[in-house]
């Protein structure tokens, strides 16, 4: 028997499909649906069926001494008892074993996984590899007829960052959760990645808490003849209020026109989309990182697009381009296909090259109503980018005019789009046109209005998702396959909230404890240089065990730091998470008002001042409590969010707004049954 192993149970199901010539038999083993047909059998596992953990003896987290778990052994147990138990039921049968799954360092790492376990009860079953970056007949056939053999480097770097982040997130979870006195569910979850890209978004937040805004006045024109427009003095920014104001007074009621400039101005067509890419633009049609990565999956899985997890910017020449677009003709897309097709197809080209896998590209056309909206949108967002890499420029004519008024200089530009190129593909946040009436040298003007405009310099803008996985990119934080995971741990932590991304007093605490006390975990050159280090291991350069030395020594040095700091950073925890609960401050004794818990485990917001005063609110009795940086006007509280697993953001807003409504409710109630009786 042929054992076909794919990364999961639709993938199995869709590989059987296409492989079968027949419908395949489908047969439960163990509690799992394989698929057999022509001798072969096709299992889809759960990702990863095994995980890395410590043996049992360190559980405890009080009675473990953290510098022995820095040392400590690393085993592998099953995590997923029915498929393991299933695999082996075939494994024993298995005269050749074929991996299917994802071609990356995780699906290689996944396969291997597979292949040890089938190898246990059957050692001599022969095996090879697969690789395929979509899922569609042509593709999954040619794969099968040109198998390759097994990346054991590649797999083993996958390991090694399985145990690594174990390792770090362990000790340091421990270390910190410890000290603070958070533990159970509330602990402080601390990583190897996490934290660096934590600390890019509390920094950001440390610019706008000590950013002073500066005021500042801009100076308009309204113009007619012929047309209206608005034109600003050439200086832009007037930080003197007094120098504005004297050039008001003196504007006279008419302008002259000093110069006119006309030109033209083009826009390069996008690069083919890259899973960042891919992200940022996700994230700019309002789709989050992680939401966008799980649809991405779900349409690759589904053979509508190629593999979602890719660094290339490059097409390669085996990729039939041609017969992509022309698959849309006669789709809602036909138009587009269409017009690209009467041309000449040179797609463009980015930065970064790579063999594994194309950039993200449509694979077959799917039809609208077969979709949901979110996986309709995403869909659409790869087709038109696709579209748009092998269309023109997109060509603005603009003009440029500068109008005299009383000697003083004011400036206008327009712009028109004269052939839309790229854009009339890839149609998302188009800029709009900026009409200036027809108009010639030396003409007089009429000034309508002058209007002095008095603003303010604003703070750095926080970080959306799209924007922040760029960034860890560009220091080498964590993978194309990751950086989105760490994003929703944040999220689920409670460390951030929002988007664009706001860390909450819990992160602020965290951070400016590590970075006193132990700031190599708050910067991304560690980071960097283990995600190097795993890259060298899947090229066969080093070993797997000699990177996990060579961290696991780095984390030594860090714990130094850390037990050295012990005392100090406990207290700048519990000062930093104490803030993070208050919620305002009490009317009837001026003390905090903070989040407490009942000895039978229910939340409220009680006095700080207890038991002299038992001033209370009520709040939910489940999700993870986030205290914004919004007033109510009313009652001077914070307003609260609530986070759920799963589920979008319950902004209940003032607590003492909340209690107020109840009440009344209760009291219409009341009334209610009182006059029915």
């Amino acid at each position: 028997m042929h054992l076909i192993i794919t990364e999961k149970h639709d993938t199995a199901k869709r590989i059987a499909a296409i492989l079968a010539e027949n419908k395949p038999k489908k047969e439960r083993i163990s509690g799992v649906d394989t698929y057999q047909f022509d001798g072969r059998t096709v299992i889809g596992l759960s990702g990863h069926i095994v995980e890395v953990d410590f043996p049992k003896n360190y559980n405890n987290w009080q009675k473990t001494d953290l510098k022995d778990l820095i040392y400590a052994d690393v085993l592998t147990t099953p995590t997923q008892a029915n498929i393991v138990t299933a695999l082996r039921k075939l494994g024993k049968e298995a005269e050749h074993l074929t991996i299917a799954t994802d071609y990356d360092r995780e699906g290689e790492l996944i396969g291997v996984e597979a292949l040890d376990i089938v190898k246990k009860v059957n050692p001599g079953v022969s095996a090879d590899r697969v690789h395929y970056s979509t899922i569609t007949p042509a593709e999954i056939k040619k794969a099968f007829t040109d198998p390759t053999k097994i990346d054991f480097n590649l797999a083993a770097a996958g390991e090694s960052r399985q145990i690594i982040d174990l390792i770090w997130g362990a000790v340091l979870t421990r270390f910190l959760s410890l000290s603070s006195g958070r533990l159970g569910d509330k602990f402080l979850s601390v990583g190897r990645v996490q934290s660096p890209t934590l600390t890019i978004i509390v920094n950001r937040e440390k610019e706008r808490d000590v950013f002073v805004p500066v005021p500042y006045w801009e100076l308009f024109a309204t113009l007619v003849n012929g047309g209206e427009f608005r034109a600003q003095h050439i200086k832009g920014r007037f930080l003197d209020k007094a120098e504005a104001e004297q050039i008001k007074a003196k504007l006279g009621d008419t302008g002259i026109v000093k110069s006119i400039t006309r030109g033209k101005r083009s826009e390069k067509p996008p690069v083919p989309f890259n899973t960042t890419e891919f992200l940022r633009a996700a994230s700019t049609i309002g789709i989050s990182a992680a939401n966008a990565m799980r649809i991405a999956e779900y349409l690759y899985v589904n053979g509508y697009i190629s593999y979602p997890r890719t660094d290339n910017t490059v097409y390669p020449s085996s990729l039939d381009t041609k017969g992509i677009i022309a698959s849309f003709l006669n789709t809602e897309f036909n138009e587009y296909a269409r017009k690209l097709l009467s041309g000449e197809l040179v797609p463009t080209r980015g930065k970064k090259e790579t063999t594994d896998h194309p950039p993200i590209h449509p694979a077959t056309p799917v039809k609208r109503s077969e979709l949901k909206d979110d996986e309709w949108k995403i869909y659409e967002l790869v087709v038109r980018r696709f579209f748009a890499t092998f269309a023109q420029e997109t060509l603005w004519e603009t003009m440029a005019v500068t109008v005299d008024i009383s000697g003083e200089d004011f400036r206008a530009n327009g712009a028109r789009l004269i052939e839309a190129g790229w854009r009339w593909y890839y149609s998302y946040n188009v800029p709009e046109d900026r009409i200036l009436p027809v108009l010639k040298e030396g003409q007089s003007l009429n000034v309508k209005e002058i209007d002095l405009v008095g603003k303010e310099t604003q703070p750095p803008s926080r970080y959306g998702q799209g924007q922040l996985i760029k960034i860890m990119e560009k220091h080498g934080l964590g993978t194309k396959s990751t950086r989105h995971e760490i994003i929703s741990k944040l999220y689920s932590r409670a460390y951030v909230h929002g988007n664009p991304l706001q860390p909450t007093k819990t992160a602020y605490a965290v951070i400016e404890a590590l970075e006193k006390y132990a700031n190599t975990i708050t910067k991304p050159d560690m980071t960097g240089k283990l995600e190097q280090d795993m890259d060298e291991i899947s090229e066969g350069r080093i070993t797997e065990d000699y990177v996990i030395k060579e961290s696991r020594d780095m984390l030594g040095g860090v714990f130094k730091d850390l037990f050295k700091n012990k005392e100090l950073i406990s207290e700048s925890l519990r000062n930093g998470l104490y803030e993070d609960r208050i919620v305002g401050t009490c009317q009837k004794c001026s003390s905090d008002l903070i989040i407490r818990k009942s000895k039978k485990g229910s939340r409220f917001i009680g006095c700080s001042a207890y038991p002299n005063c038992n001033f209370i609110l009520p709040l939910p009795r489940s999700g993870q409590i986030v205290v914004t940086d919004k007033q109510c006007k009313d009652h001077g509280l914070y307003l609260i969010r609530i986070l759920n697993k799963g589920k979008r953001p319950w902004d209940i807003g003032c607590a003492h707004c909340n209690f107020n409504e109840w009440q009344k409710k209760l009291g219409e109630e009341k009334k209610a049954t009182k006059e029915k009786k």
